[in-house]
């Protein structure tokens, strides 16, 4: 047999994280104070990684043409807008090491994405882990070498690769969780964590261990093929299987009923890891179910979308009404993300086949837009951090207008946002969404959806009125901006939910090209 040497490229994005990861390796171990140097050198994998993942095998040529088209005025950013979608959507699917793993639009915005956020992260989170003394250069490896787990995650094509992909974020996880050994509630919840972390990857890996039983692959695109050709399958274990890979999708987005470790590790872990946790392992969980269910168990979705559906009510149920509860702020955002992954889980479970295209672009929409309010709403909670003092309780937010008008305004768009008020993104992303289930005809659903969005807008309305309605303590400090880069780019995330709001055609016509040239069957 003549060996044929695998096509890299598609792999470019990732080999080029993995490369910094290694190289930031041996100089940690190199260098006794490494911080600086390792937080540049993550901030440069990362931001590579995400121009890799959107560039390859398209011609700078043409962008570069286009941009100098795109014109002037109001017209550039509805311009650019169009550019974006043409671009992004013009990726064609590649399938290299043996099937192994595959790229397409969605993986390559879904990687960009997962880099961007990470890398925004670091920036929002520098200034609280180096005043805690945790802003070592093993922080920053465990980082990259998470982002790299999301970003196999984006190109898996079997259900290998996807194990793998899962379990390099799932360890780095733990460990990240665990960095600030010192603190015993940190300590704590990497334990809860990694416990229930390993029975849901136990879970997972039985359920493709019984679905590779019945059809004899792990390739996602044979697994499509298999489920076409019923006669030979074992329709028993398949199912079996499909139950458990669910349950294990459910832990990893923290849905209901797996969601018992979201509270405790969000409040446990220090906010800057929190802030990942929320927002780059969400959209590996985003794209581990698009992968498995919408890809390569597509012809089971009688099944799956009925359990997604039921997983769906019950986190928005939950998640809205213990929020209300809540009075540590990362526990009310972790019920919030509870909710939000419901509403997530809703969209997957309206794909009928004549709907899929509008389901899925509501969700992934859903999700970018998620992610983003997530940034702004998280760093603004780091920047009212200040040394030996952790503000993370509602009463910290009372008084913050007359402290900080401008960042009570960035925390007020940020959670009118997250509750679905008009005219902000997070309102057309719950839209689109409950049109997507009104669309597929569950009624009683939608309008349940609204019910409880309507009662969890009082959690995050509470932190409005604290923060202009109530006094600030005496001893409450004035916000911290951090360096100018820090605070230039988190305005900028907190104005663009704003912005996006004003025009979520964009976006929304992104998402739509992304999902017709990845996910339609």
């Amino acid at each position: 047999m003549e060996f044929q040497i695998p096509n890299f490229l598609p792999a470019l994005p990732e080999i080029v994280v993995a490369v910094f990861a290694l190289l930031g390796l041996l100089f940690v171990a190199l260098q006794r104070k490494s911080e600086g140097s390792a937080f540049w050198m993550a901030q440069l994998a990362l931001w590579s990684g995400a121009f890799f993942s959107l560039c390859l095998g398209r011609s700078p040529a043409d962008l570069f043409e286009a941009l100098r088209s795109a014109g002037s005025g109001f017209e550039v950013l509805r311009n650019l807008g169009e550019i974006l979608v043409v671009w992004v959507g013009s990726s064609e699917s590649t399938w290299t090491f043996s099937q192994l793993y595959q790229t397409d639009a969605l993986g390559e915005l879904l990687k960009a994405a997962a880099c961007m956020a990470v890398a925004l992260g670091l920036i929002y989170g520098r200034r609280y882990m180096r005043e805690r003394k945790l802003d070592s250069g093993e922080y920053y490896l465990l980082v990259l070498f998470a982002t790299l787990g999301v970003m196999v995650l984006a190109s898996a094509g079997s259900l290998l690769t996807i194990y793998i992909g899962l379990e390099l974020l799932s360890l780095s996880s733990y460990a990240l969780v665990a960095i600030n050994r010192n603190e015993l509630r940190s300590t704590e919840a990497a334990m809860k964590y990694f416990v229930l972390g390993a029975l849901a990857s136990g879970l997972l890996l039985y359920g493709m261990s019984m679905i590779y039983g019945a059809t004899q692959t792990l390739v996602l695109l044979d697994l499509i093929h298999a489920m076409d050709q019923a006669a030979g399958v074992n329709q028993t274990v398949l199912l079996f299987g499909l139950v458990f890979v669910v349950a294990g999708v459910a832990f990893k987005l923290g849905v209901a009923p797996f969601h018992m470790w979201v509270p405790d590790v969000y409040e446990g872990a220090p906010s800057s890891i929190t802030l990942f946790l929320a927002s780059a392992s969400k959209i590996a969980a985003f794209v581990m179910a698009c992968r498995l269910l919408a890809q390569g168990l597509w012809g089971l979705i009688e099944h799956w979308k009925l359990m997604l559906l039921l997983a769906g009510i019950a986190s928005i149920m939950l998640g809205n009404l213990a929020g209300i509860a809540q009075t540590n702020f990362k526990r009310m955002l972790a019920y919030s993300g509870i909710s939000h992954m419901g509403f997530l889980l809703l969209g997957f479970a309206s794909s009928l086949p004549e709907l899929t295209r509008n389901a899925y672009s509501a969700s992934l929409f859903y999700m970018l837009t998620y992610v983003l309010t997530t940034l702004a709403a998280f760093g603004i909670l780091l920047l009212m951090t200040r040394e030996g003092y952790e503000a993370e309780q509602l009463d910290d937010f009372r008084g913050l207008n007359q402290r900080s008008p401008w960042w009570a305004a960035m925390m007020a768009i940020a959670m009118f946002s997250m509750a679905g008020i008009p005219f902000f993104v997070g309102f057309f992303a719950k839209f689109f969404v409950l049109q997507a289930v009104w669309q597929a005809g569950y009624t009683y659903v939608a309008v349940l959806a609204v019910l409880m969005s309507l009662i969890g807008a009082f959690f995050y309305l509470r932190v409005v009125k604290l923060m202009y309605f109530d006094a600030p303590a005496a001893d409450a400090p004035a916000v911290n901006a951090g360096c100018r880069l820090s605070g230039g780019l988190l305005s900028a995330n907190a104005l663009a939910l704003g912005l996006l709001g004003l025009f979520p055609g964009v976006l929304l016509q992104l998402c739509v090209v992304v999902v017709q040239a990845s996910l339609a069957p």
